[in-house]
């Protein structure tokens, strides 16, 4: 649909956390189209979410967009209910990390957010399906994940609450050992964490995979070999280069990952218990998101 065009109708997903209360939503919204030609509607996510309620909803709502305000746990949620379908989805971060929404150039700003979503262009991406769950951004066993656990029982937020989190994690999370084939290849190594990445960057905008692409047929699958403190702190915060003996890359559209011992797992920020096998395989323009018409 022209970007441009008038009388198009928006549907808003509110997370109540967005923005950590700071921003009135619907208030930013409905100044911002006061003066346009288009339709609005702000649908709050309730606190207990039924996916096939919001899919229900979105379907009836007849919106021609449909935009995540939140982390990219929102934007999963609405990526979930559009998979395989030809409605936008566009982005106004208001999340911690908002990982996506800096993979894909989204202003940070809620007006030109805003802006973005009515003024650009949609972008057919692909996704990775990992153990059955939707990855629309970055998926890992080991390390990261036992991290992100950690994190979700802390009461605070934000960058101290993490770096809690990582601190613990460094002192009491042990290596695996991993196995999978690439190509034929048996690849056996012992690794602090295994990353499955559909984006290349964390949500702290730290270029965790600089191969990838979001609208090829590939995603990458980067080990950390090595359990190194200095490494792992690298890969998370800083844009230095990966230590080829401790951090190796693969590309491929499917592949099974294997640990002899059960290992935390994580997908998209959210904790996802512990497994033994983590199954993924690419699917190829499995959403349309908006980006910037520059």
């Amino acid at each position: 649909m022209d970007a441009e065009a008038s009388g198009m109708k928006f549907l808003f997903i509110l997370n109540k956390g967005a923005g950590n209360g700071e921003v009135d939503y619907k208030e930013v919204i409905s100044a911002h189209f006061a003066d346009l030609p288009h339709q609005q509607e702000v649908y709050e996510l309730p606190d207990h979410i039924d996916p096939k309620k919001l899919e229900k909803k979105i379907e009836s709502s007849g919106a021609d967009r449909v935009v995540a305000i939140g982390g990219d746990g929102t934007l999963k949620l609405v990526a979930q209910s559009l998979f395989k379908k030809d409605t936008p989805i566009g982005i106004i971060p208001g999340g911690s990390a908002n990982g996506m929404a800096k993979e894909l150039g989204i202003p940070l700003d809620v007006e030109e957010a805003l802006d973005t979503v009515i003024q650009g262009q949609p972008k057919k991406i692909h996704v990775v399906m990992v153990n059955n769950e939707l990855c629309i951004h970055l998926s890992d066993i080991g390390f990261n994940a036992y991290v992100i656990k950690k994190f979700d029982s802390l009461p605070e937020r934000g960058m101290r609450a993490y770096a809690k989190a990582a601190w613990h994690a460094l002192w009491h999370h042990h290596n695996m050992e991993v196995s999978f084939k690439i190509k034929g290849e048996e690849i056996c190594s012992e690794a602090a964490m295994v990353v499955i990445a559909n984006a290349t960057m964390y949500g702290t905008g730290v270029k965790i995979n600089p191969e990838g692409l979001l609208d090829d047929e590939l995603f990458e699958v980067i080990i950390v070999k090595k359990y190194s403190i200095l490494e792992i702190l690298k890969l998370r915060f800083t844009n230095l280069p990966f230590n080829p003996e401790k951090i190796e890359l693969f590309q491929t559209r499917k592949l099974t990952i294997k640990s002899k011992h059960r290992a935390h797992f994580q997908v998209d920020g959210e904790y996802m218990g512990k497994v033994n096998t983590v199954d993924a395989e690419i699917v190829p323009q499995a959403i349309q998101v908006i980006v910037s018409p520059e």
